[in-house]
């Protein structure tokens, strides 16, 4: 098909580190933005979105240091030789994913910064998030044309995506909690405006990198974003359902609201999963219309 690169074990590789990175990165994000949106949540549940902050931060460096070396195979065709290669890491170093690096490493250390508590560490915190979304800016599909716009379009979409993929253990907590059910009909406000963010950032983003409708359905590029939107539409159910659906029963007192309230939060983290496998691969082994 029009588009799609070889795969072979290294561009699978690439596809689960991607993946994995991704979702670090999200979760990062996240946790500075959940604490910023909901300072009045209990101390246990920011205390949960305070550690999964700083654990996947830590990941996300683990997995930058790891790209290098699955890039530098894959571009050198040496397989494992040119993965530790000094002469083949320079070459990647010295390419946008070398940028990319430093941006998104000096913010997931900043995101460290939210284990303390206060405006300090929070502040520190959001810079780095920030940081991590930019990041994204330097590599993959949003090197075209017009620059600018595709560098927003992401930025804003990656950090509606952050917001919405880092709140959802913390709610999961809080499901049981006296305030749950005020803290989550709070977060189906917020996320009224992030989700409609998220959608329409992407959507415009998709559009400029498909160039026409043709094209989305004769291409490799197409058809992955096709299984991706699909994707999307079935956790935007989920969110939907809780909102109107569960939230409420929970709100009312209605004994089986919090373990279908829970379930359904897990469905979304695994839905999550299904959409940060999608994106890797769109960006791993296919190449967009426009750029053809």
């Amino acid at each position: 098909m029009e588009g799609l690169a070889p795969v072979d074990g290294w561009a699978i590789a690439a596809i689960i580190a991607k993946a994995v990175g991704y979702g670090a990165a999200l979760l990062a994000m996240g946790g500075p933005l959940f604490i910023l949106a909901f300072p009045r949540a209990s101390a246990d549940v920011q205390k949960l979105a305070r550690k999964i902050a700083l654990i996947a931060a830590l990941i996300g460096l683990a997995v930058l240091a790891l790209r290098f070396g699955i890039r530098a195979a894959r571009i050198s065709g040496m397989g494992f030789p040119g993965a530790v290669d000094p002469m083949m890491l320079g070459f990647v170093w010295d390419s946008p994913l070398g940028a990319a690096a430093i941006w998104r490493g000096a913010g997931e250390l900043l995101v460290v910064a939210v284990l303390l508590k206060g405006v300090v560490g929070l502040g520190i915190g959001l810079i780095g998030a920030l940081l991590i979304a930019v990041s994204y800016a330097f590599v993959g599909h949003s090197l075209g044309d017009p620059r600018w716009l595709l560098a927003l379009l992401l930025t804003l979409h990656l950090l509606a995506a952050g917001f919405w993929i880092g709140a959802l253990a913390p709610l999961r907590h809080a499901v049981g909690q006296p305030a749950g059910a005020s803290l989550l009909h709070r977060f189906g406000n917020v996320a009224s405006i992030t989700v409609a963010l998220l959608v329409v950032a992407g959507l415009i983003f998709a559009w400029l990198m498909t160039g026409s409708l043709t094209a989305t359905v004769t291409t490799a590029y197409g058809w992955t974003l096709l299984a991706k939107l699909c994707v999307v539409a079935g956790l935007m159910i989920l969110a939907a359902l809780n909102k109107w659906r569960y939230v409420p029963a929970l709100a009312s007192g209605e004994p089986t609201a919090a373990p279908h309230l829970r379930r359904s939060i897990q469905i979304e983290a695994v839905v999550v999963l299904l959409i940060l496998i999608t994106t890797a691969t769109l960006t791993s082994i296919t190449t967009p219309p426009v750029n053809f």
